[in-house]
């Protein structure tokens, strides 16, 4: 599908990739993995022709539609959600309008023998087919499916884009992409600004997905449940590995191990050849022996070993001050923004040592509670508490906002250190990778791994015995991430920490606070234990709706409908046992289902008729009547599907 050859991308002395090769075919799920400023991001732009490389060719098939999701973007402004997603079905309107023109011109022709007509048939059928592609589903109904999926609301749909932060557009952006349904998806960190469950339905989006994926992802469990292939860049250049993350780690090491042992056998060989040949050099009785080993070392290909970036971060928070028991409590707080309330009613105890994460979808309130914690933000309702001889670590997620892009990396740590500290100032900034000239760098050039590892260092200026991290691990590669997580499983403080990787949180908290409608849960226990508690608590959902439909619902004449059912079944006011009592209203919404799904059972005949007719046309079928007649029984059926759907959710 896409093939790169001998890719060379240089700035000025320096190499960033060096003669690289691979091809990327239709099944391929490549997850592109590799240290921050490895060239992952620069190999995507080239792929999609946003940047051109130094030398080489990447060859990408006529008519190859690509999809490319970048870090930073331009979002659009002056639409709401619904509509700026539903602008990527121009195209379909489009088609739509030309199928129109050729219907109605057809029409108008009787030169059915003509070249002329043949051709006018060919393109019907192409942009027919096209069409049927594109509207497999109402294009609203496919838009309202993928927004929820990324985590918006039905209120949400009608906002305008700019009243949402840069992480929702991001969303929206993934959404429009998703559903342009593209042959060559690239996404450069497309988790960043997803939460959990939207991380979750975003895997299931793309394993369902035809299309070929490069993705590339700090997230280990993403790229383990997404890829089936994983390709390295280190040092310029690439290793390909036909295996998901996980099992491209253990490869590696193999492969590293490997030809570590060849290198050095070899150098041994190399070693006793050269000795031997020094010994018996001036030797007449040897000089044949010689001239062989000679001739031997000259003909040998020599091994080289990869040098490998062993650049890590080197973390080690200080020893945290004791502290009281209870480190932060609220009693029936409430939370929001003037008028506003994000959640109530939450009874939270923290207490010393322990390891606490905040979950649940952006905007539930877990960055509002965050605040109440370190001060920022005022309760609207209830108690909150910090405890005795607590002093706060804070780490903010907007990091963008919060470092003064005009400083130096040097100077952020320089401006707020005091004390004997500012004597390692460079030690410190040298543990996270920040080493010679790289000090003097202004913010406003560091990159968003740079810039979280600064925020990071800064931490370490003081001890502190409540850390509290707001998205620690955004931008971090997962080597870094791994450093972070051994980091703070060693801290010896308490920990407050919000997060959407699983794989970061898993094994380091014991005790799960979730920010779910307006409310918080309190879950005992790690990440994966409550992960597990939510799908079965989704599922016994699922089956309790299943079980409204079949009491709710007979099977109609027509037969079962194609389209998904989900009543909700709720008993009304003064329900008794053994009765079933159902209102005037719910009748009257029951009746035009099942009238909605008997006109869908009869078109759906008709369409299978339709079917068999133009797979065998008879001698008298007319072709182009059957076409037409065909297009619009489905267009029946896609809006009465669609009344259907509504009339659903409002059950």
């Amino acid at each position: 599908m896409v093939s790169i050859n001998d890719l060379t991308v240089s700035f000025g002395g320096f190499t960033l990739l060096d003669s690289i090769n691979f091809h990327i075919s239709e099944a391929d799920r490549i997850g592109l993995v590799g240290r921050n400023g490895a060239g992952k991001s620069t190999l995507l732009k080239l792929i999609c022709g946003r940047q051109h490389p130094t030398s080489g060719k990447i060859s990408l098939p006529s008519g190859c539609v690509t999809g490319y999701l970048p870090q930073i973007m331009e979002h659009n402004r002056g639409r709401s959600v619904l509509e700026e997603t539903m602008s990527v079905f121009d195209d379909a309107a489009r088609l739509e309008k030309r199928l129109e023109e050729i219907d109605a011109e057809l029409e108008t022709r009787t030169d059915y023998d003509s070249p002329e007509y043949a051709e006018l048939l060919c393109r019907l059928d192409e942009v027919s087919d096209a069409l049927q592609m594109e509207r497999s589903e109402l294009p609203e109904v496919q838009a309202r499916k993928t927004l929820r999926g990324l985590g918006f609301k039905d209120n949400e749909l009608s906002r305008f884009t700019e009243t949402f932060s840069q992480g929702w557009n991001m969303r929206i952006e993934l959404a429009k992409i998703l559903l342009r349904h593209p042959d060559l998806l690239l996404l450069d960190e497309p988790t960043n600004h997803l939460d959990i469950e939207s991380i979750e339905w975003l895997e299931n989006c793309l394993k369902a997905s035809k299309c070929a994926i490069v993705v590339i992802s700090h997230d280990r469990k993403f790229l383990d449940t997404v890829t089936n292939r994983t390709v390295e860049i280190m040092l310029g250049h690439i290793h390909d590995y036909k295996v998901p993350y996980t099992r491209y780690l253990a490869l590696r090491a193999e492969r590293m191990e490997q030809q570590m042992a060849a290198f050095e056998n070899q150098q041994r060989m190399i070693e006793k050849t050269q000795e031997f040949i020094e010994r018996f050099r001036y030797k007449p009785t040897k000089s044949n022996q010689v001239q062989s080993r000679i001739k031997q070392l000259d003909k040998l290909e020599r091994i080289e070993l990869e040098v490998e970036d062993r650049s890590a971060l080197c973390v080690k928070f200080p020893t945290a001050p004791r502290s009281g028991d209870v480190v932060f409590k609220t009693v029936s707080l409430t939370a929001g923004y003037g008028e506003k309330t994000v959640f109530s009613g939450a009874d939270i105890e923290i207490k010393r040592g322990e390891k606490v994460a905040l979950v649940g979808r952006n905007g539930e309130g877990k960055t509002t509670f965050v605040r109440v914690v370190t001060g920022e933000l005022e309760p609207l309702g209830g108690e909150a508490r910090l405890g005795h001889n607590v002093h706060i670590g804070y780490y903010q997620q907007n990091q963008e906002d919060v470092l003064d892009k005009n400083n130096t990396v040097f100077g952020t740590l320089d401006d707020i250190a005091v004390g004997e500290i500012r004597t390692r100032l460079r030690d410190i900034l040298a543990a996270f990778l920040f080493k010679g000239e790289d000090i003097d760098k202004k913010v406003s050039v560091l990159s968003g791994g740079e810039r979280a590892r600064l925020a990071m260092a800064k931490l370490m200026l003081r001890p502190c015995n409540l850390l509290v991290l707001d998205e620690p691990t955004n931008h971090m590669d997962i080597r870094s991430k791994d450093v972070l997580k051994q980091a703070l499983q060693a801290y010896d403080g308490t920990l407050l920490i919000v997060s959407h990787d699983r794989d970061f949180l898993d094994g380091l908290v014991e005790k799960v606070y979730e920010f779910r409608d307006g409310s918080v849960h309190e879950h005992f226990g790690g990440i994966s234990g409550f992960l597990y508690r939510r799908r079965m608590e989704n599922l016994s959902e699922l089956d309790r709706k299943k079980e409204a439909v079949a009491v709710a619902h007979k099977p109609t004449a027509a037969g079962p409908v194609s389209a998904p059912s989900s009543v909700k079944s709720q008993p009304a006011a003064g329900d008794v046992p053994g009765k079933n009592f159902v209102s005037k209203q719910e009748r009257k919404l029951r009746q035009q289902i099942e009238k909605l799904e008997d006109s869908i059972g009869t078109l759906e005949g008709e369409l299978k008729e339709l079917e068999n007719k133009l797979m065998a046309p008879g001698e008298g079928d007319n072709i182009m009547q059957l076409s037409a007649e065909y297009s619009k029984v489905k267009d029946e059926i896609d809006r009465l599907t669609s009344q259907w759907e509504k009339l659903m959710e409002s059950c």
